[in-house]
């Protein structure tokens, strides 16, 4: 945990934004794996890590906006658990590691719920993604338990959203940390990117480095030679040479903060001709979107920006073709392209997803736009200090994709069909950044991690 203080100043904060009511904050539960006794690695929900800071099961917060009251809600301990898992906290010690001082088991919690119901106060929650989260809140709030979701507060989560998107400066020291962690996963991912190697293997080392030097990974590591699969969990194959490594993969620090950096690696250690072209194209795009960052200016734009290096340097390849601005406004780059520049990062890789990603990327004024790939950006909005995200073009070439736009003749004006397949075998290149926007500008967050081929070739050799 942090010191105290800064959680009571993120309640203090929280109540500031709010008018009345009850908010109710339900941490996570053990997740049992295949019988009771054997559970998953336990995870904190990162709103309640975020307002209270306890990194254990089975408890729940409220805060009282009208009468400001606080109160931590769990069991004590038993002797049957003291005996498996050795002396274990009281639930007053931890309240007040936190800078609360009301706690009460957890079956009072309904009768206090009970009774602000009887008096129709607000009962604000947050959208639940557990089902047990949503059993407990369908319990206490004499509820549908599938109705939760809709029925969280619209109040509550606009104002999470503003406190947790603006980073204070030890949540940016704890990224960093996850970024260095991050580091020695690549870099050693880069060193074992050899002919004849399992991907399983690499998968391996590089999970255990994040479990060594922290809290594990930030989310199920994707490591493929088919990095044209998006978002590949499999790590069947056998690399061989003329394949590239697509590496996506973070950590979190021990107070749970997250990573998320991608790196693509020439099987072998040394960039083909073809490969060294389309991968400075990426390399392009991610270098000078990170230059464009900066307070005032939008994701959007960001993303727009590298949509438009991408195509520029695709149509050098003679993969595109025609008016550039007329290409990306008609959505052509998709093709190579279809997924947005990049996410909020903290607490959560996808910072906030959990609160619904529109309320975290877009508002009233900017809307999600309905256009293939545009419409997968995650976050749209206009940069502040204090705003951590990454930034990850990349450059794909998705058979099926491919073969689903050319047999409608998608574009034909625009994408060099036939030349496409001399590029099959590229397979994905992506490259990934952890960004910071600071007062004038921004900071790209951590030890650098090598991304240009030269570094790249160097490490591997």
């Amino acid at each position: 945990m942090f010191e105290k203080d800064v959680y009571i100043k993120r309640r203090e904060a929280l109540r500031r934004k709010m008018k009345n009511g009850l908010a109710l904050f339900i941490g996570n539960t053990e997740a049992p794996m295949n019988y009771p006794a054997n559970t998953y690695h336990f995870r904190q929900d990162s709103d309640f890590l975020y307002f209270f800071g306890i990194d254990l099961p089975g408890l729940a917060g409220l805060i009282d906006f009208d009468s400001g009251k606080e109160m931590l809600f769990g069991n004590d301990f038993t002797m049957d658990d003291i005996v498996w898992m050795g002396p274990q906290p009281t639930i007053r010690e931890l309240a007040s590691g936190c800078g609360i001082t009301l706690t009460a088991p957890v079956k009072k919690l309904e009768e206090i719920i009970s009774e602000a119901l009887s008096k129709k106060r607000d009962i604000h929650f947050l959208p639940p993604y557990r089902g047990e989260t949503k059993m407990f809140l369908g319990s206490v709030l004499k509820e549908n338990p599938c109705q939760m979701k809709t029925r969280a507060s619209a109040d509550l989560i606009h104002a999470v959203v503003s406190l947790r998107s603006v980073k204070e400066k030890i949540e940016i020291s704890e990224i960093e940390q996850a970024v260095a962690i991050a580091h020695e996963m690549h870099v050693t991912a880069m060193k074992m990117c050899k002919p004849g190697v399992k991907e399983q293997e690499i998968f391996g080392m590089a999970e255990g480095i994040a479990l060594s030097l922290g809290a594990g990974t930030s989310f199920p590591t994707i490591l493929s030679i088919n990095g044209q699969t998006l978002h590949n969990h499999s790590h069947n194959n056998i690399l061989r040479k003329g394949r590239m490594m697509v590496t996506d993969a973070g950590a979190e620090t021990n107070l749970h903060y997250a990573s998320d950096i991608t790196r693509t690696t020439p099987v072998g250690g040394k960039f083909s001709s073809q490969q060294k072209e389309v991968y400075e194209v990426v390399l392009k795009a991610n270098v000078e979107a990170i230059r464009s960052t900066g307070p005032g200016k939008s994701n959007r734009d960001t993303h727009i920006l590298a949509c438009r290096i991408l195509a520029s340097g695709l149509k050098d390849l003679n993969l595109i073709k025609g008016d550039i601005d007329e290409a990306v406004q008609s959505g052509v780059h998709a093709l190579f392209m279809p997924h947005g520049i990049g996410h909020m990062l903290g607490l959560d890789v996808h910072d906030m997803e959990g609160l619904g990603e529109n309320h975290v990327g877009y508002n009233d004024k900017v809307k999600r736009s309905e256009q293939f790939g545009l419409a997968f950006l995650r976050f749209a909005l206009q940069y502040l200090p204090g705003h951590v995200f990454t930034v990850e073009p990349g450059c794909y070439f998705i058979p099926e994709l491919i073969g689903s736009w050319k047999a409608e003749g998608k574009f034909r004006d625009f994408i060099n069909y036939d030349r496409i397949e001399k590029f099959m075998s590229v397979g994905g290149i992506r490259i990934e950044d952890n960004v910071l926007i600071t007062g004038k500008g921004h900071k790209v967050l951590g030890k650098p991690i090598p991304k240009t081929i030269e570094e790249i070739e160097s490490v591997c050799s």
